[in-house]
């Protein structure tokens, strides 16, 4: 996530305060590089704090640092924060030369580490600061990072700080075992329909009319169960749920002109298109699916066209995906490793591993969650992510 326009940062509590607004949990045993544009903080990298092994020649690990933050090809200086309990109240400081290697390796790439921090469950403090009549041990109260005026600004403009992914930051949807039985039956109906129909390019058209329709607002209620079973059976088709990815980034053009490509289509399925009526205007034609060059699948799954993807769409797709996957199988597979795929776009890495993991519970052998959560697990971040141009922001500008 980019940090909202018009923040006003007084001191490094805003500047702590802001990072778990930016993940979206509080970290723990974490290491939070964040870039500097001059004055202004621009994106939010996290990593897990190296064991003792790595810490013992931290170079490798600097240089992984170094080159995620690289990204932000506008950055000019960098801000370090070691989320832990752990070996720094008391010398020797357990992380001060994984600090040094990064100040070396940062420094040589041209983004110097202007400061860095300790933060702990209780107390934090400057890491690079040794005068104790300014930095006490075992540092200053960490109220004063929740309490600071930036962490009041975004809780006003509506962010909230949640647990992390670990620890069920997004929990399953709920079913009552009534709904979710007349979800499966709907389903199955709608599956069978579906599954003759795999090679019309009418039905495929439809579908992809129908789900943009749906994506046209984010969603207020929860959708109807005929509606929720149809959804979910159109996942099914590993072809249709990529399509329906590459609509919500790229629009509607992207999604045909890929699935024609990859010769999805059969001329001899002349079954009529099925499925529920309509729930708004579609917008077929707007945004990102404009211009003369049709990005491809791969392109639009990687983030790297177009140039910026519809983030009114994806968030909308989100909560869809949500209410889709909370009756489980097959179907809730896909929705996870469709949200999962929305999370790693949003450059919120956690979160994107957390929902391939619970894709590949519903559906061990998931290929696509499969494939992704390798991406994660790399480190490869989303082109759009890697880009400010791009990125997705958790305020929209109007509000920032």
């Amino acid at each position: 996530m980019k940090p909202p326009e018009h923040l006003t940062v007084r001191g490094p509590e805003d500047i702590l305060g802001f990072i778990p607004h930016s993940l979206g949990y509080w970290p723990a045993d974490s290491l939070v590089a964040m870039t500097l544009q001059g004055t202004r903080l621009g994106a939010t990298l996290r990593l897990d704090l190296p064991g003792p092994e790595t810490l013992a020649d931290p170079r490798d690990y600097a240089r992984t640092v170094r080159d995620y933050l690289l990204a932000d090809h506008n950055a000019d200086a960098a801000l370090l924060a070691c989320f832990t309990n752990d070996g720094w109240m008391e010398p020797p400081v357990t992380y001060r030369g994984l600090l040094d290697a990064l100040q070396t390796v940062l420094g040589a790439a041209g983004m110097p580490v202007r400061d860095a921090w300790y933060v702990g469950d209780a107390y934090w403090r400057d890491a690079f600061c040794t005068d104790h009549s300014c930095c006490p041990t075992p540092g200053r109260s960490v109220q004063a990072i929740r309490d600071s005026m930036l962490n009041a600004e975004m809780v006003f403009r509506g962010s909230s700080v949640g647990p992390a992914p670990e620890d069920g930051a997004h929990p399953p949807a709920t079913l009552s075992g009534e709904d979710r039985a007349a979800i499966l039956a709907s389903e199955a109906t709608w599956a069978a329909q579906l599954d003759a129909r795999r090679g019309s390019r009418e039905q495929f058209g439809q579908l992809m009319v129908q789900w943009e329709a749906l994506l046209a607002t984010v969603p207020d209620q929860s959708l109807p169960v005929n509606d929720v079973a149809f959804l979910r059976a159109s996942l099914q088709v590993p072809a249709w749920r990529d399509a329906v990815l590459v609509m919500a980034a790229a629009g509607t053009k992207a999604a045909l002109t890929g699935a024609e490509a990859f010769g999805i289509f059969d001329a001899g399925c002349s079954l009529a298109p099925v499925g529920p009526a309509l729930r708004g205007p579609a917008q077929v034609g707007q945004d990102a699916e404009a211009g003369p060059d049709v990005p491809g699948y791969g392109a639009v799954l990687l983030g790297l066209e177009p140039a910026v993807p519809a983030w009114h769409r994806l968030n909308s797709l989100d909560p869809v995906l949500e209410q889709l996957s909370a009756a489980g199988g097959k179907a809730a597979a896909a929705a996870l490793t469709g949200r999962g795929w929305i999370a790693w776009c949003r450059g919120r890495g956690s979160y994107a591993a957390a929902f391939l993991a619970r894709a590949l519970e519903e559906e061990p052998g998931y290929r696509l969650a499969e494939l992704m959560l390798e991406l994660v697990r790399r480190g490869t971040l989303c082109g759009w992510a890697a880009r400010k141009e791009a990125a997705w922001r958790k305020f929209e500008p109007d509000a920032a």
